[in-house]
């Protein structure tokens, strides 16, 4: 059954007027025009919906039956083109994504409020979860893109850096090393070391990095989270090596940080989408809101 929104526009534009010469008009069409269409319509559905004859024009009982029907159509229809619009023009919508703790927590709220200033009818989702499942919200499609570290070689992924990450040392102020004028990593070895667990991304590029320079961790307290390895760093149980991504935090707990050398650590930051996938308007838009503030 094909059945048109014109032969529908039609239908409805004739009970409305109750003449086919003032619907022709309503409907800037020609009279011959109007009539094939609703001769097409009873066609389709199989019998009459209007009875006319010279002087009257009325509806069939079927043709009653079909007018509340014929309204919500067109409406639905008529509605699903604004909604498309509106999604087009970023007038309504939802956004979801994903972005490690250390950005989430740290650059992610000026974003938001700069995204929300300029398309606030826009619903946005934040999944704030590690860097590795914030990757794998993406391969899965569970969010259109995330913000994370470089996840390196990927076939189905496309990373474009923001900027790159320094880690630093970090220690409390009442720490022995506050008297170091230059922390180095010759320094850190000597405390007990606070730092992330296995299969952490971050702790496997510090161990390959150090392994290379043969520098080897007094590792004593291992946990799951950053903000973690900070506040335990807070309470003095050790020392750290932190991307500076959470320098507010650790100036919020009265922490000291300092930049290292030889060797340096360091790792890109920026968007995780997956490949041969378009993004949606909305993503787009909060994309480029990241590279104008980034680059």
């Amino acid at each position: 059954m094909n059945i048109t929104i014109k032969q529908i526009r039609t239908f409805l534009a004739v009970v409305k007027v109750n003449s086919f010469v003032e619907a022709s008009e309503l409907l800037h069409l020609s009279q011959p025009a109007l009539s094939t269409a609703i001769k097409k319509l009873e066609e389709t559905v199989g019998g009459k919906l209007l009875a006319r004859s010279t002087r009257t024009l009325a509806l069939t009982p079927e043709g009653e039956i079909f007018l509340p029907v014929a309204r919500r159509l067109l409406a639905d229809f008529d509605n699903a083109f604004i909604e498309l619009h509106d999604l087009f023009s970023l007038q309504h919508g939802n956004l979801s994504l994903s972005a490690m703790p250390s950005f989430a927590s740290t650059h992610l709220p000026q974003h938001l409020l700069s995204f929300n200033k300029e398309y606030p009818a826009i619903k946005v989702k934040i999944h704030d979860v590690i860097a590795e499942d914030a990757v794998k919200m993406v391969q899965t499609g569970k969010v259109e893109f995330a913000i994370s570290f470089d996840p390196d070689t990927s076939d189905d992924l496309s990373f474009e850096t923001l900027f790159s990450d320094k880690f630093v040392a970090a220690f409390s102020k009442n720490h022995k090393l506050m008297k170091v004028k230059k922390v180095g990593w010759q320094h850190l070895i000597k405390h007990p070391f606070i730092t992330l667990k296995h299969p952490s991304s971050i702790r496997l590029l510090m161990d390959n990095i150090l392994a290379e320079q043969n520098i080897f961790l007094n590792v004593t307290f291992e946990t799951n989270q950053l903000a973690t390895v900070v506040q335990m760093v807070a309470t003095e149980l050790g020392v750290s090596v932190i991307p500076s991504l959470y320098k507010q935090q650790m100036q919020a707990l009265n922490l000291e940080f300092r930049e290292l050398s030889s060797p340096v650590i360091s790792r890109r930051v920026g968007i995780i989408t997956r490949r041969r996938y378009p993004l949606s308007q909305t993503a787009q838009a909060f994309i480029e809101i990241l590279r104008s503030y980034y680059q």
